[in-house]
């Protein structure tokens, strides 16, 4: 199984990455942060992702009703980067989210995700 330090280790060595976290969903809190840039709050940003994550699976089941929606990923993609969250249900004591903050032109997001869900796989094993 992959710790979580580990985890990030291999996050930040996807190409591009500026920064990542994981997250609590549930307490909207950062377990691990790497690489945050100068005066970013991590504990507030952590929660204003949790909160946005929140806010998208509230709309897509309102969107969708009665069906079960369930997100695997979310990218968003700004003038400053793309950021892409990875959705995970863990052994641990609830369910974590994968972030990275990546570059806009050194960054390949296929090649992320596909990282991303490879990483999430072996941090649940």
């Amino acid at each position: 199984m992959l710790g979580l330090h580990d985890c990030l280790t291999e996050v930040m060595a996807i190409p591009g990455a500026l920064d990542a976290m994981l997250l609590d969903q549930t307490s909207g809190m950062a377990v691990v942060a790497s690489g945050a840039p100068e005066g970013v709050d991590t504990e507030r940003s952590a929660a204003a992702l949790t909160e946005t994550l929140r806010a998208t699976m509230d709309g897509l089941a309102h969107s969708c009703p009665g069906d079960t929606v369930r997100i695997d990923d979310m990218l968003v993609t700004t003038d400053h980067g793309h950021h892409l969250l990875r959705l995970m249900e863990t052994a641990f004591e609830g369910p974590l989210v994968i972030y990275v903050r990546l570059d806009l032109d050194r960054s390949n997001v296929a090649l992320a995700r596909f990282r991303l869900q490879d990483l999430s796989t072996r941090l649940l094993a």
